[in-house]
């Protein structure tokens, strides 16, 4: 799921910046959603009908909870917005906060996937927004050389443009799933190797101190590849 939804992200960063915003007031709307899921996790007792659906009261209860939170940040969203493009902490901020919460995710009696989920959401958040950090900071993203809005410019779609979509989809994807399971790989051959764990033990994946360091080095990385590199890797190939 991870994956997907960040291959979404994979905007075009040479020509166009998105009519909706700038970067980082785009990844708090993904941050929030991201502290929602925390949030009914830990305070909100998720009922499970006989077909494994959620009953109606949680997604509610996530709706309001979304709402309360963008109504209270709200105001410091331009706040937010400046360090993420200009503070050079502002990347340390956004890898120990969700690892802190990950980490302290509440215990139950049995092996719950919930955690591991919730790892790789925040993961993937802190990924994309260390990656619109790094194109602020550095100054990858290239002024955007058509007039806003840009919807009133986007092309028809032609065979040449389906097929440039689809070539730049493949490469962006192929990327992520090398990036993916290589730092999957090493991660936890470090993590096995420092805890003194059997590699083949795949129970030992869902033990605390290494189910969640290994999940959030992966999906960290994917986020970072998916707004950094491929982009990057576009623009190299003559995709952009």
């Amino acid at each position: 799921m991870g994956t997907s939804v960040l291959t979404t992200l994979n905007v075009d960063f040479g020509n166009k910046t998105n009519a909706w915003g700038s970067a980082g007031k785009r990844i708090l709307c993904a941050v929030i959603l991201n502290v929602t899921y925390i949030m009914e996790e830990r305070y909100i007792d998720y009922h499970l009908d006989s077909w494994g659906h959620f009953v109606f009261l949680d997604v509610l209860g996530g709706v309001l909870i979304t709402v309360v939170f963008i109504v209270l940040t709200y105001p410091a969203w331009t706040l937010i917005d400046r360090l993420d493009s200009a503070s050079p902490l502002f990347p340390v901020c956004v890898i120990v906060v969700p690892f802190f919460l990950c980490y302290n995710y509440p215990v139950s009696e049995y092996y719950s996937p919930s955690r591991a989920d919730t790892t790789t959401i925040l993961a993937a958040g802190a990924g994309v927004t260390i990656g619109f950090w790094i194109n602020h900071f550095f100054q990858l993203m290239s002024k955007p050389t058509e007039s806003f809005p840009v919807t009133q410019n986007i092309p028809p779609l032609t065979t040449d443009v389906f097929v440039l979509g689809l070539t730049k989809f493949t490469v962006g994807i192929v990327l992520i799933l090398l990036v993916r399971q290589l730092v999957q790989n090493l991660s936890l051959q470090v993590l096995f190797s420092w805890f003194k764990v059997v590699t083949r033990n795949k129970e030992a994946r869902q033990r605390l101190e290494i189910e969640v360091p290994y999940k959030f080095v992966t999906y960290t990385s994917v986020g970072i590849c998916a707004t950094t590199f491929v982009p990057m890797l576009h623009k190299f190939l003559g995709l952009l």
